[in-house]
């Protein structure tokens, strides 16, 4: 059974209770009150997983909640704080700064030396500096909070080790559609806190198409739901009509500088170079649908050309900037298209990272073997005391020799010997490349090795 409910500090602790105004929003009137009125997060805070079974006892522990909007932070820290029986402090770190997190924990400090517990949330910690994160290390080490923070942020890049190392990290995940749906209804369903004595009337599918709408975020459809009560008015039916003007401009989640953003352009390189094109065209579409620069998605397809299809299809590379180009002359909608276009041929098209690994391998022997003087015979001798110094003496003009190659000529510094870099596979036009290398390869080191002819 829950533990006996702490009475609230302050204003914020009636997060927990039914509030008498009804001037809030929705989602923060319907804002769960025990673990059973969660919804989703069913891996986290099921009645069998370990998390639970910590918070219904009252043992907290400092903590960082990773999630997208909506997906119940918040929610889950204000709990956290309830069943523990402590009181709950918040700052935000878009709006805080260092001397009023310094006032709130000199504050927490005095309720712990009388005997209570701070639950200190921390919201958008991901934004604040390492200096203002490394003030919170003392006082999560000695007890005097219980430190939970919130971001949408990949901890592993955004927080420091330090704060890191004093905190489990806790992954929460979008909810369902299905599982927003619930939270819609109980919304429609509670007369204390919710819709359920304006009569209101709507349809099951209406209601199931404003959860897929949230897109993850229950705070999101609980607002969405309100707008169409708003709309549809006191005892009043939610009409497709009053539902197109609720839904009407909605994008999906996606930051523009945020870890969602390099997840999706991740998952659009890596369906290119798994030749999936209809996957690779999703996250296109997801991508322009969530508000990314189009130029940047035209520069990241260009990479790609020369990146994971390069010589298989040397075509490729130029339909990316033909594609590019073709953008900023009609911008959108009517250049998306041509992006779409590129990126079902990069997609379709043969595939080879020869030439990324052969300039990667290059790169290294240069780092490796340093300031390498030229050879004699390949350096240019433009004057005569060059030339007495035997600069270019010895080079073998290519088109003189049989086949246009001069198989024993070196190309490499002395110290180094020839090296191979280029291996190209045996795809798209590489296949040919392949096949006239190899054999030119063997020649010259028959060329340089007569003994081999033997073999």
């Amino acid at each position: 059974m829950p533990r006996a409910k702490a009475s609230p500090p302050d204003d914020r602790g009636d997060l927990l209770t039914a509030d008498r105004t009804a001037l809030r929003p929705l989602a923060e009137r319907m804002r769960p009150r025990t673990l059973e009125e969660m919804v989703g997060q069913r891996r986290l805070v099921s009645p069998e997983s370990a998390l639970r079974k910590s918070i219904e006892a009252g043992s907290v522990h400092s903590m960082v909640l990773w999630g997208p909007p909506g997906c119940g932070k918040t929610t889950l820290a204000l709990l956290l704080a309830h069943y523990a029986d402590a009181d709950f402090r918040s700052v935000s770190a878009v709006l805080s700064g260092l001397p009023e997190v310094r006032q709130v924990l000199a504050e927490a400090g005095h309720r712990f030396a009388e005997g209570r517990r701070t639950v200190l949330f921390v919201d958008e910690v991901h934004r604040f500096n390492k200096a203002q994160q490394d003030a919170f290390l003392p006082h999560i080490e000695r007890g005097t909070i219980v430190f939970v923070g919130a971001t949408t942020e990949n901890p592993s890049f955004e927080l420091n080790s330090a704060l890191l190392s004093r905190c489990r990290v806790h992954v929460l995940e979008a909810v369902s559609a299905d599982d927003i749906e619930v939270a819609l209804q109980q919304a429609l369903d509670d007369e204390e806190r919710g819709l359920g004595g304006r009569g209101l009337r709507i349809e099951q599918d209406q209601l199931h198409l404003i959860a897929v709408a949230a897109d993850g975020d229950v705070r999101r459809g609980l607002t969405l739901l309100e707008i169409a009560a708003e709309l549809a008015g006191e005892g009043g039916t939610v009409t497709d009509a009053v539902l197109e003007q609720v839904l009407a401009d909605r994008t999906r989640r996606f930051d523009k500088g945020g870890e969602q953003f390099y997840d999706q352009i991740s998952a659009l390189h890596k369906s290119v170079r798994s030749s999936n094109p209809d996957a690779a065209l999703y996250w296109f579409a997801r991508m322009l649908d969530g508000g990314c620069d189009p130029i940047y998605l035209a520069r990241r397809m260009t990479r790609m050309a020369v990146e994971d299809i390069g010589l298989a299809d040397p075509r490729a590379l130029q339909m990316a900037i033909d594609a590019w180009d073709t953008y900023e002359r009609l911008g959108s909608p009517e250049g998306d298209l041509a992006l779409a276009q590129l990126v079902l041929y990069l997609a379709s098209t043969a595939k080879s990272n020869a030439a990324y690994r052969a300039f990667g391998a290059a790169k290294r022997d240069v780092s490796e073997y340093g300031t390498q003087d030229v050879p004699m015979h390949l350096r240019n001798a433009p004057t005569k005391l060059m030339k007495e110094l035997g600069y270019s003496k010895g080079y073998q003009y290519d088109h003189d020799n049989e086949g246009g190659v001069a198989l024993d000529q070196t190309g490499f510094p002395d110290a180094m010997g020839e090296r191979v870099y280029y291996q190209p596979v045996a795809r798209g036009m590489e296949l040919k490349l392949k096949e006239k290398l190899e054999a030119l390869r063997r020649a010259r080191a028959d060329r340089r090795d007569p003994r081999t002819d033997d073999s």
